[in-house]
């Protein structure tokens, strides 16, 4: 029986790349996105390449919504086996300075790294933990892993997701459910923060040189920390 993988704010880089990875081998991709065309479109691509998907619109820093999209994945493909994060913070959400971060500041961001992720955790940990086997994948960016004050409140955001993942980490060892963290230092072809950096190079500060990967190249990634499950987290990306 196939498995089924859903893909919370699935991304033209990130989700595009890990949908197809574990759609050849033969998951079921339930596409998670807030604007309902282009969840349904990312959907038709992987269907057209041969891949079962379906598209299933919601915010997933609602709580609401994130238990309701849950529900409708599993009355459409059956449980969910594993669980990829890949949401990612818009450009203009980002503070350059640490010193201009303020509470308001940090909604955005920690709705979307901390918050989310906790909503799902909770929505599909206990079935996962139930049934004796599921992953959780998540996704994180440099400003946590290497300090980068021009992302500052994204950057705090980060590392409260880390710290959480790697208490889960813990907390779920032995139960048979993976929980994983791709720490990414590059920019993402394709993704959203590409056209904009491309577009308005200004954003990046002077001289820092950032590696760029294709979402193929990230969805091989996952699927090396889903199969192996020998480590919480893998960087990729990140200068030597």
């Amino acid at each position: 029986m196939s498995k089924t993988i859903a893909i919370f704010g699935y991304g033209p880089g990130l989700g595009v790349g890990t949908g197809r990875r574990f759609g050849r081998e033969g998951f079921r991709v339930a596409v998670i996105g807030r604007d309902p065309e282009k969840a349904r479109r990312h959907a038709d691509e992987l269907t057209a390449e041969g891949i079962e998907a379906a598209a299933f619109p919601a915010d997933v820093t609602v709580a609401a919504q994130v238990t309701g999209v849950i529900e409708k994945i599993e009355a459409t493909f059956g449980p969910i086996d594993v669980a990829m994060h890949g949401a990612a913070g818009n450009m203009s959400d980002r503070l350059p300075s640490t010193l201009e971060v303020d509470i308001p500041s940090l909604d955005a961001p920690i709705a979307l790294k901390l918050h989310s992720p906790i909503l799902v955790t909770r929505a599909l940990a206990p079935k996962m933990v139930e049934r004796g086997d599921g992953a959780l994948l998540f996704s994180s960016g440099s400003s946590e892993h290497f300090v980068a004050p021009y992302l500052a409140n994204f950057g705090v955001a980060l590392a409260a997701q880390r710290g959480y993942l790697r208490q889960l980490a813990v907390e779920l060892r032995g139960t048979g459910v993976y929980v994983g963290l791709l720490n990414i230092g590059a920019l993402i072809d394709g993704s959203k923060a590409a056209q904009i950096i491309d577009e308005n190079p200004e954003v990046i500060p002077a001289g820092l040189e950032i590696v760029r990967m294709s979402g193929a190249e990230l969805g091989d990634h996952y699927w090396r920390l889903y199969t192996e499950r020998d480590e919480v987290e893998l960087d990729v990306g990140f200068p030597a």
